[in-house]
């Protein structure tokens, strides 16, 4: 009951109740990144949604457009924005997923929705990942989140296809709280991202 209709009806009142409650913070960072960013403050990406159907994801920009002599984009360390590197530290480049979730493309609760050029890249348990929607946080980002291998981040993804439950769903929107509000779980100022996957040996 709660997978089929009940885990819909959290993420849409979970998220207009967020958007609500965030709309000061959304309008702040609304503005300071249209001056950061030569008036873009958003950030658009085809992700991979439920069974690998493409969405476009919506963020908080934080990185720059900078490229070198060549055209190519510079490193991550040398594009991220002072005002990007705060919101990313507190997570707050992700408030506008609320958007995604009430458009049907995300969940509130479910595996991070990842790179397209990984897809061919998982194992066939890894796969599973994609059997549920994707949230904007999960089981693996109150266990870890950038401190752990790809290789835990996805077994802990697939631990909760197979277990999600409204109980588990609560537990993980507490923990995100407490992990936000503690910074825990995110790697240091100067290398907020994770290295690419490149698969898992022995897949």
């Amino acid at each position: 009951m709660y997978k089929s209709f009940g885990k819909r009806a959290l993420d849409i009142l979970a998220a207009i109740f967020g958007l609500i409650l965030l709309l000061p913070i959304f309008l702040v960072v609304l503005v300071l990144l249209l001056f950061a960013n030569g008036g873009k403050p958003f950030f658009f990406q085809s992700r991979p949604g439920k069974d690998g159907k493409t969405f476009k994801i919506i963020k908080f920009k934080t990185m720059s457009d900078k490229k070198d002599d060549d055209g190519n984009f510079l490193d991550f360390d040398k594009r991220v924005t002072k005002v990007g590197t705060f919101l990313r530290k507190f997570s707050l480049d992700e408030i506008p997923q609320l958007l995604n979730v009430l458009f049907g493309d995300m969940s509130l609760i479910g595996p991070r929705p990842l790179l397209i050029e990984y897809l061919p890249l998982y194992s066939e348990t890894q796969k599973k990942r994609h059997n549920v929607q994707p949230g904007v946080t999960g089981w693996a980002q109150v266990n870890g989140r950038n401190a752990i291998s790809w290789e835990k981040k996805f077994e802990l993804d697939v631990w909760y296809v197979n277990n999600m439950s409204f109980m588990i769903d609560v537990k993980i929107i507490f923990l995100t709280i407490k992990k936000v509000i503690l910074k825990e779980g995110v790697n240091s100022q100067d290398n907020l991202n994770m290295e690419a996957f490149k698969g898992t040996k022995n897949s």
